[in-house]
C-alpha cells in the first residue's frame, strides 16, 4: 500500500468522530443530531481511508451508498451488516439543520452509534487483510 501514512490519518479522524459520538450526550446542550452526525462521519471517513488502501480514488460525497459502490467495484465483498451504514447519509446533512426532519432520538442514535462502531471495524480489519 502505497498510501499507508494517509490511510493512517483518515482512520483517526473516522475514529476521533467516533469516540466523540460514544461519549454520548453528556449534557442537555448536546443533540442527538450532532452525535449522528460524528456516526455518519465515522463511517464516511473510514470507508474513504479503505479506498485510498486500495488505491481508488473517490469523490467528495457524503453519499455512503456511492462509496460502499466503490468498495465493491474495487473486489471488496460487503458483509450484510455493513451494508446497513447506508442509514447514516441522512445525518450528513438534513438532520443537522433545524426544521429538515424530526428530532432524533435517544434510539436512533443508538442504533447510528453501532452502524458507526460496525464499520470502523469492518474497515480496520479489512485494510489490514488487503495490505499484507
Amino acid at each position: 500500500m502505497k498510501n499507508k501514512e494517509f490511510v493512517t490519518e483518515w482512520l483517526r479522524r473516522a475514529r476521533s468522530n467516533l469516540e466523540r459520538a460514544r461519549v454520548g450526550r453528556i449534557s442537555e446542550e448536546i443533540l442527538y443530531e450532532d452525535l449522528c452526525f460524528d456516526c455518519q462521519q465515522s463511517a464516511e471517513k473510514a470507508l474513504k481511508a479503505l479506498l485510498i488502501g486500495l488505491d481508488k480514488e473517490f469523490p467528495w460525497t457524503h453519499s455512503i451508498a456511492r462509496l460502499l459502490e466503490l468498495v465493491t467495484k474495487a473486489g471488496i465483498e460487503i458483509p450484510a451488516e455493513v451494508e446497513r451504514v447506508i442509514d447514516l447519509t441522512d445525518y450528513a446533512v438534513e438532520a443537522r439543520y433545524p426544521g429538515e426532519r424530526e428530532p432524533i432520538s435517544e434510539e436512533e442514535y443508538e442504533e447510528a452509534l453501532k452502524l458507526a462502531e460496525t464499520v470502523y471495524e469492518w474497515v480496520s480489519k479489512t485494510i489490514k487483510e488487503v495490505t499484507e
